[in-house]
């Protein structure tokens, strides 16, 4: 992973917490099955049919019928289930996921998420988003703050196809946490290493600065 990533991925195991069922989505928010402590109880849920995903294979040792939502080989915890998709989206539907972890291509200051296509590329559908940012308790985006133009995806209004409105809880990406509410977009943590000028710069979308943020910055610098 690089830096950035690896950023994101330690920030977004925070807040997986001991006995909840959790959804990873496909990309970026699989690698978190690797960071959950061993100590931790987690079921990792895949909507492709698998209540019990455990940390990738090592190499030699794949079951190649034994995959998660993304097509990658992945191990099982003892105390798994398998079922079929049908059951897997009762589960999901049904209110019985406790927080689900997603990629995201935008994030608009609404809460608004976008994250199964871009228009003009050829996708095999839009999988399992659109019921787990309505199904599930609690729901978290993580991606990267900025595209490889250097861009913002935490935009104003979102300009690719929504997958929901008004639906993420907590964005995390590589400069900082917002977390989303009826009085808007706010801005709760900084990255290590961060400021809030960099987070201004490369933020196209309207928020606020709690004042615990602001209050943990000037004791720093009075330290």
């Amino acid at each position: 992973m690089s830096n950035s990533r690896l950023a994101i991925v330690k920030r977004a195991v925070k807040e997986i917490k001991d006995g909840m069922n959790v959804n990873l989505g496909i990309g970026m928010p699989t690698l978190i099955a690797n960071e959950i402590p061993d100590e931790y109880n987690v079921m990792l849920q895949s909507e492709n049919g698998l209540l019990g995903i455990g940390p990738y294979p090592f190499a030699g040792a794949e079951d190649p019928d034994l995959i998660n939502a993304g097509k990658e080989t992945v191990t099982a915890v003892d105390g798994a289930s398998f079922f079929d998709s049908a059951e897997s989206f009762a589960m999901i539907r049904g209110g019985h996921i406790d927080l689900a972890i997603l990629g995201g291509m935008e994030v608009s200051e609404n809460g608004d998420l976008a994250n199964w296509m871009i228009p003009g590329k050829m996708v095999k559908g839009m999988g399992g988003a659109m019921d787990l940012v309505h199904g599930a308790k609690r729901v978290i985006v993580i991606m990267e703050h900025a595209n490889k133009y250097g861009e913002s995806k935490v935009k104003r209004t979102c300009s690719l196809p929504l997958t929901g409105q008004g639906v993420v809880h907590r964005l995390i990406t590589d400069l900082a946490v917002f977390d989303f509410s009826s009085k808007g977009m706010e801005l709760v943590e900084l990255q290590e290493g961060v400021t809030l000028q960099e987070v201004r710069d490369k933020t196209e979308a309207h928020y606020v600065v709690s004042p615990q943020l602001l209050e943990s910055l000037k004791n720093e610098i009075d330290l």
